[in-house]
């Protein structure tokens, strides 16, 4: 069952190297992703199963072998820096590249995190229909199951922005803030694909797979920045699953009812 999660978007240039003289500009959105990772950290003391769930061209797992790396982007950082195989696996998407990035180097009791989360990918254009069940599988994973969710608001939001100026960009953030604030795994459910293209929202399937995960649960909700600094919506927040709602899921639902569970708040 999930228990917790964080949102976080995967801008490259929220890696400071990236960045350069402008890295001061993410710096607020770079401290709440830090928060939100270490709260979603801090749930799995108890033991778990962290999956980082992003955007990509397919919807996969991605295996030990898979690595991170900024190399497309201009910078020479690859995680792990000797990746595993012969020849080594094939390289994450984005999402997931910053995903990792930000558990890079946070150990949990003794443990690598970025190692031992698991990698999985959304296609960026994947239906409702599939992004809900998929996240309702993952939720039935494990008993404690942790997500890591990666996902950039619209890309509208200004005259300057990748997709240049649209009215409904700035409601439409709002309106995934508010989802997020409230914890609404309905509303999340609700967004509209066409819309969401149109406004060219890279974290739709994702915040979609997040929506299955928490199924009928009940969760705490928190954002910790709403920004737009370059016409891109960015959002972060953190949610955490309240105290009934592990004893409902727990005295309910096994693993293959769990699997069964709607994506509705």
């Amino acid at each position: 069952m999930l228990v917790s999660a964080a949102v976080c978007p995967h801008p490259p240039l929220l890696v400071p190297a990236m960045a350069g003289e402008a890295a001061g500009e993410l710096d607020a959105v770079r401290a709440a992703c830090a928060e939100a990772v270490r709260a979603v950290l801090g749930g799995l003391a108890a033991g778990g199963t962290l999956i980082v769930v992003g955007g990509g061209p397919d919807t996969r797992r991605y295996g030990p072998g898979a690595y991170a790396t900024l190399r497309p982007y201009g910078l020479d950082w690859t995680s792990p820096e000797h990746p595993r195989g012969a020849p080594p696996g094939e390289p994450l998407p984005l999402s997931l590249t910053i995903g990792r990035w930000l558990l890079e180097g946070r150990l949990l009791e003794g443990r690598d995190a970025a190692t031992e989360a698991r990698y999985q990918a959304v296609a960026s254009d994947a239906p409702t229909a599939d992004c809900l069940p998929l996240g309702r599988d993952l939720a039935a994973s494990s008993d404690r199951v942790s997500l890591l969710v990666m996902g950039d608001g619209s890309a509208c939001r200004s005259e300057k922005a990748p997709g240049y100026l649209d009215q409904r960009a700035a409601p439409y953030d709002a309106a995934v803030a508010r989802a997020l604030e409230e914890a609404d795994a309905a509303a999340l459910a609700a967004l509209d694909p066409g819309l969401s293209r149109e406004v060219r929202a890279a974290g739709r399937a994702a915040w979609q797979v997040l929506a299955g995960a928490a199924g009928e649960g009940a969760f705490r909700g928190a954002v910790l920045a709403e920004e737009a600094p370059y016409g891109v919506g960015y959002l972060v927040a953190s949610w955490s699953a309240t105290a009934e709602s592990a004893t409902a899921e727990s005295a309910t639902a096994g693993p293959a009812e769990a699997g069964s569970l709607r994506g509705q708040g």
